[in-house]
């Protein structure tokens, strides 16, 4: 059971959410609050698994009480239940900057309650399974330490195999069974996150220098408004220049682009020339935009040349893209799961056998340095802080 606080100014709201997680067995509302304050008393009494949060609310708003709720609980999944337009919109991203998990949007404009609820119940569920079995997720408790409780069962599932889990393969086992030879050379850098990824993808970002030789393409799951404003965000703090990435852009070395909310990124080649396009071809493991995607296409035009990276998230997508770079001859590098918020995308590609490295958030922009200096015989690049 999975054990979930609901912190909204709205009673309208709160009711919602509780009412939308109602039905599901694996989930149970164990209290709510009207605004960040009475929040913060209730996480250090209930200790739930998981937290949604408002974003603006009377007495304590949400980002003042996300600041403080990471000073005793660094790990508690926080979900904030926001809207994507105005400034709620901005006071989201800055959430997620400062250490919110993910977000879910309030609904808009729905025909009924119960249209309101389904839609609330299809992107908040899957969120808390994910976020809520998570180990050492739970804050401390206040006073004398609380007795220790049963880890929660994890939810059943069409998929889910009978027995234990079979053991993740060695690093590299399927890359060597797919490829007989890694290409030496570095071209371009790809990178592929989702639940967790703004703040990991942040600090990657942060610490790869100025000199960078080489592009760096990311599909980071996030709707249209949140992209733009990511990358603006991004290019403020990084020494790269940072964009949301448009159609026709010449892709070249020292520049990120991230794909922009709900069209799919991809590199092709125009003679010398490597520029961007975007399509709003049907949706892959349920995004748009999607790991897979750019990737297919990274290897069409780089082929082993290319050094992915696949950050926290949850979900599959990536996997096929990577067995396709690795086929080319690229190399992939997976964030570590003690470091990830939720270790689906990098799990499933480490689980298939097709990384070089598996390492921890503070050890990839380094690695990906490395790499790419090795491979090209660079000049050496200092890290950025």
């Amino acid at each position: 059971m999975i054990s979930v606080l609901v912190v909204d100014d709205s009673v309208v709201v709160r009711r919602l959410i509780t009412d939308a997680l109602a039905d599901d067995p694996h989930i149970r509302v164990v209290g709510t609050a009207p605004n960040g304050r009475v929040g913060l008393q209730k996480i250090e009494q209930l200790r739930p698994d998981v937290v949604t949060l408002d974003v603006e609310m009377p007495v304590m708003d949400g980002l003042t009480a996300l600041r403080e709720l990471r000073k005793f609980a660094p790990r508690l999944p926080v979900i904030m239940f926001s809207t994507l337009t105005g400034p709620g919109a901005a006071s989201t991203l800055e959430a997620l900057a400062a250490g919110a998990t993910d977000y879910v949007t309030k609904p808009a404009n729905a025909g009924s309650v119960s249209e309101s609820i389904r839609n609330v119940r299809e992107q908040l569920a899957p969120r808390i399974h994910a976020l809520g079995l998570r180990p050492g997720a739970r804050p401390r408790a206040a006073g004398p330490a609380a007795p220790a409780r049963p880890a929660p069962a994890r939810p059943a599932g069409p998929a889910a195999p009978a027995g234990p889990a079979p053991a993740a393969p060695a690093a590299g086992t399927a890359a060597r069974r797919l490829t007989g030879q890694r290409a030496e050379r570095v071209d371009v850098i790809a990178v592929g996150c989702s639940t967790g990824g703004p703040e990991a993808l942040a600090r990657v970002v942060r610490d790869l220098p100025a000199t960078l030789p080489v592009p760096v393409v990311v599909v980071q799951h996030m709707p249209p408004l949140f992209t733009k404003m990511f990358a603006e965000r991004l290019d403020r703090t990084s020494p790269l220049t940072v964009v949301e990435a448009a159609a026709d852009m010449p892709v070249t070395a020292g520049t990120v682009y991230i794909a922009p909310g709900d069209f799919h990124l991809e590199v092709v080649r125009k003679g010398p020339v490597v520029t961007t396009r975007l399509t709003t071809a049907e949706p892959e493991n349920f995004c748009r935009p999607a790991v897979d995607v750019l990737f297919r296409s990274v290897r069409a035009v780089y082929g082993g040349a290319t050094l992915a990276a696949i950050l926290t998230g949850m979900g599959q997508d990536g996997r096929r893209g990577c067995e396709d770079l690795v086929r080319a001859g690229a190399e992939i590098v997976a964030q570590d799961e003690a470091t990830s918020v939720v270790w689906g995308m990098p799990g499933a590609v480490a689980n298939a056998g097709l990384t070089s490295a598996i390492l921890p958030l503070d050890e990839i922009a380094k690695h990906l340095i490395n790499r790419v200096n090795g491979g090209r015989g660079a000049r050496s690049m200092e890290v950025t802080r």
